[in-house]
């Protein structure tokens, strides 16, 4: 239905941010919001319309690419928008897109919601189906670009708020938190990072 907004950041929250366009308040729900970080910036978003009994969701990507795996992960049973958007908030659609190729159902099971007949699944209903997808670069998910950080924010604290959102277990975040907490970083940065970490334990 939507394909795409354009407009302007109006708000950032840990598990969705606010686009305003024609003087109307899209909520859009991301895999990682905070690289949306500075609000008044101008930005293209790809959207997702998810429409179920109780709810009518928008779901932003940073590229047609990655809103093209995304609505590929949900058409697996057992994949629901929640645990696609934390697959996809690890910042690495190459290494998914390998592990389906490759039958590494260990990799998979990292993310939040999958087991072992989750990741089989995946495998069985995306092998061999995402070729057109292979060549989806890192940078179309994480900006590393250098944003402003909000004084009153603590961006180490915002991005495990939007772990959670993602679905990350506390005993899980407790994990990486010692190998985060003396480094200087944005919040999308504290993200990538602790996705990174999440996946390798």
């Amino acid at each position: 239905m939507f394909e795409f907004f354009v407009g302007e950041i109006d708000d950032v929250h840990p598990e969705y941010i606010v686009v305003e366009t024609n003087g109307i308040g899209y909520r859009i729900i991301c895999p990682n919001p905070f690289i949306y970080k500075n609000i008044k910036d101008k930005v293209k978003i790809y959207t997702y319309h998810y429409v179920r009994e109780d709810a009518s969701l928008l779901y932003g990507f940073q590229s047609r690419e990655e809103k093209a795996l995304f609505s590929k992960l949900i058409s697996v049973s057992g994949i629901g928008p929640k645990g696609g958007l934390a697959i996809l908030a690890a910042g690495e659609p190459n290494q998914v897109i390998t592990a389906i190729e490759n039958e590494d159902e260990a990799f998979l099971m990292k993310f939040p919601g999958v087991g072992k007949k989750t990741s089989r699944q995946i495998i069985l209903d995306l092998k061999g189906k995402l070729g057109d997808l292979a060549n989806v670069s890192n940078h179309t998910l994480f900006n590393e670009q250098d944003r402003e950080i909000a004084v009153e924010r603590n961006p180490l604290n915002e991005a495990l708020e939007a772990l959670r959102a993602l679905g990350y277990a506390e005993r899980e975040i407790k994990k990486v938190v010692p190998k985060l907490k003396n480094e200087q970083l944005t919040t999308d940065a504290f993200v990538k990072k602790a996705l990174q970490l999440l996946i390798q334990q």
